[in-house]
């Protein structure tokens, strides 16, 4: 069922999902089964998942955003009948899943990292684009917000997040200005965040191509949310409560995301953790998982032309054994 363009402007609000037809062909639906999107958004993804089901099929929608479920509610209101919507993390799939009475389920998908309707809505603070207060909390009932990471935490974790999470080169330099500038008065918007970066970065880092900010950005933005802690725990717990021959669909945005997910992959897909220089396996660990795809599917230049977001976008898929 190929995906019309025209119709993902209606679909998901203006959000046009990434790699929507390869996340169909990776999670291979069947119309009576049970799958999970667990970065439910404005349900782009969800909506062409719930419309291959037939009145048996079942899909659950998770999202730590309260807002993006609300928009959801309403996209998917034609097939209310068999969705359900969950307010919670995707790190508690597992829990969620016992919550709702469901032992497996034949397909899971995660798009990882902020959504263009976050982005877009300047006051959400997670856009060094729009002057807006510093926030970029996917889930608004959570306590830490950015405000908080920029004005209270040390210069070597602020040192340590930038570098690590944004692999900031100027890391060290951002970190002192922003330690210097707070106190002096609180830094509260992005806008004046944005000339703090720039102001500690050189001249010749300012002329690149890419924003002096992004970097900083999406390392504040990880801290906030504490995305790369969850990671691994929702991989595991994921692949645990799929049915045998279930997808697992796994959409990455930036590098560290890449390499958690390829990296908790293979070895779900190896089992076995003895030494390689072991003759035989005295560990008893099985595969779980086989990888459906070696390398990583990305966006094609169609896609790219309508949704340059997606360029940095990454598909991995794996199937329960």
């Amino acid at each position: 069922m190929a995906f019309d363009r025209n119709e993902a402007a209606d679909v998901a609000f203006g959000h046009r999902p990434v790699l929507l037809d390869e996340c169909m062909e990776g999670l291979a639906i069947r119309p009576g089964g049970i799958y999970l999107d667990g970065t439910l958004g404005r349900a782009g993804h969800s909506w062409e998942i719930v419309r291959r089901l037939n009145a048996g099929g079942r899909l659950i929608g998770l999202d730590r955003d309260e807002t993006a479920l609300e928009a959801a509610r309403q996209r998917l209101a034609p097939y209310a009948d068999r969705v359900t919507l969950v307010h919670s993390n995707f790190s508690r799939v597992a829990e969620v899943l016992d919550e709702l009475g469901i032992p497996a389920v034949d397909g899971m998908l995660f798009d990882l990292g902020v959504s263009s309707p976050q982005l877009d809505d300047a006051q959400r603070g997670f856009s060094y684009m729009h002057d807006a207060p510093l926030d970029m909390r996917m889930d608004r009932t959570a306590g830490l917000t950015a405000r908080t990471v920029v004005n209270e935490w040390s210069y070597e974790e602020l040192r340590r997040i930038l570098y690590e999470y944004g692999e900031e080169r100027y890391a060290p330099a951002i970190a002192r200005r922003i330690v210097a500038a707070r106190e002096e008065a609180p830094i509260e918007t992005t806008g004046q965040l944005v000339d703090l970066i720039k102001s500690a970065m050189p001249p010749q880092a300012l002329r690149e191509k890419q924003h002096p900010a992004k970097r900083s950005f999406q390392a504040l933005r990880i801290a906030v949310n504490g995305e790369l802690e969850e990671l691994t725990a929702m991989l595991r717990g994921a692949a645990s409560r799929l049915a045998p021959g279930g997808r697992l669909a796994v959409i990455t945005f930036h590098s560290l995301e890449d390499r958690i997910v390829k990296k908790t992959m293979q070895e779900l897909a190896t089992g076995c953790t003895c030494p390689p220089n072991f003759p035989v396996c005295v560990c008893g660990k099985k595969p779980t998982v086989r990888l459906v795809n070696r390398k990583p599917i990305v966006c094609g230049p169609a896609e790219l032309t309508y949704n340059p977001r997606a360029r940095s976008a990454k598909l991995r898929v794996a199937e329960k054994l």
